[in-house]
């Protein structure tokens, strides 16, 4: 989700790659669950968190609609993203730990962290606003992440943002309703019900 401010005001004013540190851990949130309540619609899901989900969950994107998450537009686009229920995220479980954390969403993975994008490429920020523990202990960007291959997890990331700015700009400037419906069935269709994200990663 795109972010207002300057860059100064948002983060530390560094840029954080794979193998950088940054204060990042917190005793493994050490009970705190503050970032998966009254998030709203903002947290996102791109293709390829909705792949993890209905591997991991057995569902297909519909029954996940059904119980998880929901649509909403997003720059023209219609994108799905965690339907908060009783303002909390509905994978908090009793324990306030998060009950799929294995397969989690990006910006779940990424949070307090966000991306950069500039000339084709990101780099990593580090949010100061954001999560509300104090005395955070150094860990590398990489291992924050946990993902299995992240290569191809940035390549796709990278790949996905500027594909999803082309759509919403063709949306913005053309004002054809008719060409935004096509476009958001499209998106929906070929990348979050049939999967087909292998032409954002080869």
């Amino acid at each position: 989700m795109l972010r207002e401010g300057t860059l100064e005001e948002i983060s530390d004013g560094r840029f954080y790659e794979l193998n950088d540190m940054a204060k990042l851990g917190c005793n493994d949130c050490a009970g705190c669950s503050a970032c998966c309540r009254g998030m709203g619609n903002s947290i996102l899901l791109d293709p390829w968190d909705i792949r993890e989900l209905k591997n991991a969950l057995n569902m297909t994107f519909e029954q996940l609609l059904e119980s998880y998450i929901e649509l909403n537009v997003v720059e023209g686009i219609i994108l799905p993203n965690i339907r908060m229920i009783n303002n909390q995220c509905p994978f908090l479980n009793k324990e306030g730990r998060c009950s799929i954390h294995k397969f989690r969403p990006g910006v779940c993975r990424l949070f307090p962290l966000g991306r950069y994008y500039d000339n084709n490429s990101f780099k990593y920020i580090l949010q100061v606003n954001e999560c509300k523990k104090n005395n955070r202990t150094k860990v590398k960007i990489e291992k924050w992440l946990d993902i299995k291959d992240i290569k191809t997890y940035e390549k796709f990331v990278l790949r996905w943002h500027y594909y999803i700015k082309e759509k919403s700009l063709l949306i913005k400037e053309s004002k054809d309703e008719n060409l935004t419906r096509q476009i958001n069935l499209e998106i929906l269709n070929s990348f979050f019900v049939n999967d087909e994200i292998e032409n954002l990663i080869n």
